[in-house]
Formats: structure tokens, C-alpha cells, sequence
């Protein structure tokens, strides 16, 4: 028997139960994520005016990446309504290329086990990235001409509002256009160009004026064109007559204008030059997620002016102050292009190679983001979906772990949990956004009357989460189809097939997670 013609007895056109993840789910994109929500939904989601943490612990197919999602797409919404005071979203959902270029900074020693890779991890590290993500975006956005489609990032459209225009960006004095060319100087990642290329795009773009950057080397070469003149005219001038009447030279000792001249000259250059440098190579070596070259970095800070650069916070050391002041000129800037607040959505830490889902790993790189600190920062609100494993080793942490993460401030989720009757009501929800027109298929209209609507409750309760949910009803139609044939079609679900499907699933699942 073939399973669209059954859904489709029951008025359902295609199969709500065919995706397992939200990634790719376009049943819970185009119809549920705005229509089917977890009773936790108001605490995680809060108010974007004023935004706040909350971390989710919950098991694998829970729907925290669901969740995500959604809140994802309410701000999209609250920020077509809001255009003067929206919500900028990061999405710290990605952390492959951040490890690897971490790695890439690690001794050989250290990388040839995982447990000391994220040894040397810090809260820095975290917030390098997230202002990597972040800086580049708003990168992007800036030098992204009207009318271009945004890039796709997370499975959905980057959709923090249109390209910065003109308009937009008069709204930035001097010192705001600085501090973007200095964060896009330090975290922007992105490869569609040259460095330097896109630097000085984004400097024109901002209207930031850089010439008095040039005067120590033009002081320089000055410098030594004046000291090649002068030698050249005491040459030409000679070292006067002799008793005979002949042309004395020249003593070569003058030759020692040339570098003497043109040193004291470029003292300011070689100065500026000596200082970028350090800059440059010190974000080179603590600067550890990102992709830099000291070469050009030094080339890019030397087309500021010196005063310009000077006491600037950049990411030179290992310490999180720099990076506090560097997330501020972050805020400040995307304050005054209109962003009221910021929004971090951090999904999927099982997910990384280097990670592989070990909790113990996990736990090594989510730990050190648990801070007070970061978390209550004014004008940002973190969002952090965590597997379910790592609240139980919170829970067993020391009394200095939890004095500094604060958990009883951060809307804490202990368990994403999913009662019998939230399951039923969601598996409904999909059916109704695969109806036909005018249909109000639900899950009890597919079974038997020997099935009961309270029994379809205690085994729903007994799967706990949606994957799980959606994987048994697909094998529950699966198994139905595939004892009826087409000639003698039945479209009611007995309740032996059911139950005989549960058994197995059930005892699979066990297997799987044993």
C-alpha cells in the first residue's frame, strides 16, 4: 500500500513525519515555527527590547535547535516592525573553522589529543569568535550593495535588515568609523576578497579620511631626497681650488649625509613602524580563532594615524579586558546604526570534529563562556542551547565555578522536557500544515478505535523528545503500508502494528544509547 495514498485518505498531502532535524525541516520553516511552541518558549525567548540569558539543557532531537530557530525568526519580524530600535543577531552555531584556526596556533604536542586543545581554551577565545561573526556581518552588510540578496548562514536568511546605506552610515562621526576599521581590522574573517582590499573599501565607504597617516613616511622619503640633493650639490660645488688651480674633491665623508639625514627623517616612520609591528604580531599570536598575517596586519594598522591608534584596546594579549572594550565599540556602533541590542544564539557544541559529541570535550569548551560577566553584559543577550549531558556536570561543579557563572541568574532550563500531550499537540500541528484545504486531520484520526487516545498519550510520553516521536510515526506508517496492498487499501493504523512498532523502537533506542 502506498503511504500517500493513505495520507492523503485523511486529507494530509505530503508526510509530516518524513524530516528529523530543523535544519533542513521545510514542514517546521514554512508552517510551524510560527505556530507550534514549547510552553518553556516565553522564558527562553524574553523581550528583545531588553534582552536576557537563558541556557537550555536538553537531550538530542529535544527541538533546542527548533527553538533557535524560532527565535531566530521572531526577531527577524520584531525587527521589520522596529526599524529604529532592532535586535542584531549572531549566530555562534558553527565553531569548525574557529577550532581549526585554534589549532592551527597549538604546539604539535598539544594537538595530538583533544582534552588539551580545549585546555588551552579561554573565555577570550569565545569572545573572539563571537566578534569575528559578528564584525563580519556587519561588514558585509555595510559593503553590500541594495538590492543584493543577504548570505545564507545557519540554514536561514541573514536577515539583520537591508544594506547599511549612505544615510546609515553618516550616522557614524570619526571616532565610530575608527573603531569599525579597527574591529574589521582585528575579526573580519570573511574570503570574498583580498584583506587589504576590502579594509580599504570599508574605509571608503565610511568616509574616513587617512591622510595625515602618511606624513611620517613622506617625512622619510623627504628626508632622503634632501640628503641626495645636498650631496649632490657639494659635489657639483667641489671642495674649492687649489694652489695649482685645480678642482679639489669632494671628501666622500659627506656620503655619510645620505643615512644620516635620512634616519633622523624617518624617526617617526620607523617608530610608527616599530609600534605596529608588536601590534601585529601580537594579534597574530593571541588573537587565536581568526585567520591573520602579521604582514597585513602591520600594513593595515599603519594607514592610521598615530594618534588615532594610540591607548586603542586591541586583542594583543591574553586577558578578556581588551576584548570588553572591543565588544563596547561593537555596541556603540551598531547603537547608533539602530540596533538596540545584540543577540547571541549559540547551537550544536556536539556537533564540531574536534569535539566528536564527547560530553567530557563539550564541557572543556562551554565552560569557560560561563561567566557572569559576559552573560549579564549590558545591551546582549546570550542564548545557549547546551546537550542535556552537561547539566549534570554543572550540577557537580565547585562552589568557585558556580560564584562565577551565576546560573541563578541566567533563566536556567534544566531539562527541555516534552509531556505526552505537547507531543500530540505538535505532531498535530505538522499535520495541519500538510492539509489539504479545508481538512483538520489528527494523530488519533490515523488509528484504530482498539487504540485510545489516552494510550496514544502515555506512549508519546514515553519518547520524550520530537525526533523520536516523528522517527516512530514514520515507521508506524511505514510498517501499516507495507502489510496492505493497494487493492485492499485500509486506512486505519491497528493498534498491534502500532504497539509492535513502539517495542522495537523502543528497544533499538535503548541499544543505540546504551
Amino acid at each position: 500500500m502506498n503511504i500517500q495514498s493513505f495520507l492523503e485518505h485523511h486529507g494530509i498531502v505530503r508526510n509530516p513525519f518524513a524530516e528529523e532535524d530543523a535544519q533542513t525541516d521545510q514542514v517546521f520553516k514554512e508552517h510551524c515555527i510560527s505556530s507550534a511552541y514549547h510552553p518553556i518558549w516565553d522564558k527562553v525567548y524574553g523581550d528583545p527590547k531588553e534582552p536576557s540569558t537563558s541556557i537550555v539543557f536538553g537531550p538530542k532531537g529535544s527541538g533546542k535547535t527548533a527553538m533557535r530557530l524560532q527565535i531566530d525568526r521572531h526577531i527577524q519580524r520584531y525587527n521589520r516592525e522596529n526599524v529604529d530600535s532592532r535586535v542584531f543577531v549572531i549566530r555562534y552555531d558553527d565553531f569548525n573553522p574557529f577550532l581549526d584556526h585554534f589549532c592551527e596556533r597549538m604546539s604539535r604536542r598539544t594537538t595530538k589529543k583533544s582534552e588539551r586543545v580545549f585546555d588551552a581554551w579561554r573565555l577570550w577565545d569565545h569572545m573572539d569568535s563571537i566578534l569575528c561573526i559578528g564584525v563580519t556581518d556587519l561588514v558585509d552588510r555595510v559593503l553590500r550593495e541594495a538590492g543584493d540578496p543577504p548570505p545564507q548562514r545557519s540554514g536561514m536568511a541573514d536577515d539583520n535588515g537591508d544594506a547599511i546605506g549612505p544615510d546609515d552610515l553618516k550616522k557614524l562621526d570619526r571616532t565610530s568609523a575608527r573603531d569599525l576599521l579597527l574591529l574589521a581590522t582585528c575579526y573580519d574573517q570573511s574570503t570574498a576578497s583580498a584583506f587589504t582590499d576590502r579594509w580599504t573599501n570599508l574605509r571608503k565607504h565610511l568616509r574616513y579620511g587617512n591622510a595625515s597617516s602618511l606624513w611620517p613616511m613622506i617625512l622619510a622619503i623627504v628626508s632622503f631626497v634632501a640628503s641626495m640633493a645636498l650631496v649632490g650639490w657639494l659635489f657639483v660645488r667641489g671642495g674649492g681650488q687649489g694652489p695649482d688651480g685645480e678642482a679639489i674633491p669632494v671628501s666622500p665623508h659627506w656620503l655619510w649625509l645620505v643615512p644620516l639625514i635620512t634616519l633622523i627623517g624617518g624617526i617617526p616612520f620607523w617608530i610608527k613602524w616599530a609600534k605596529t609591528q608588536s601590534a601585529a604580531a601580537g594579534i597574530r599570536k593571541h588573537m587565536r580563532v581568526g585567520k591573520r598575517e602579521t604582514g597585513t596586519l602591520r600594513k593595515v594598522l599603519m594607514k592610521f594615524p598615530s594618534k588615532e591608534l594610540d591607548s586603542q584596546p586591541l586583542p594583543r594579549f591574553d586577558r578578556t579586558d581588551d576584548r570588553y572594550e572591543m565588544l563596547n565599540k561593537f555596541r556603540a556602533i551598531l547603537s547608533r546604526l539602530g540596533y538596540g541590542s545584540v543577540t547571541v544564539l549559540m547551537d550544536r557544541v556536539d556537533e564540531p570534529d574536534l569535539i566528536g559529541g564527547k560530553p567530557e570535550l563539550m564541557q572543556r569548551f562551554v565552560w569557560p563562556m560561563l561567566d557572569n560577566k559576559l552573560l549579564k553584559h549590558q545591551g546582549i543577550g546570550f542564548k545557549l542551547f547546551l546537550p542535556q549531558e552537561l547539566h549534570r556536570d554543572v550540577e557537580r561543579e565547585t562552589r568557585e565555578f558556580h560564584e562565577r557563572a551565576r546560573l541563578d541568574k541566567q533563566n536556567v532550563i534544566p531539562a527541555f522536557q516534552w509531556t505526552g500531550e505537547a507531543l500530540y499537540d505538535l505532531a498535530r500541528a505538522r499535520m495541519l500544515a500538510c492539509a489539504a484545504d479545508g481538512r483538520s486531520p489528527e494523530p488519533k484520526d490515523l488509528f484504530d478505535d482498539d487504540i485510545s487516545y489516552e494510550r496514544l498519550l502515555a506512549a508519546m510520553q514515553s519518547l520524550r523528545v520530537p525526533r523520536h516521536l516523528f522517527r516512530l510515526l514514520y515507521r508506524v506508517l511505514v510498517d501499516h503500508c507495507n502489510r496492505h496492498t493497494d487493492a485492499q487499501p485500509v486506512f486505519k493504523i491497528k493498534g498491534q502494528t502500532f504497539e509492535s512498532a513502539l517495542a522495537v523502537y523502543s528497544r533499538d533506542s535503548e541499544v543505540n544509547n546504551g
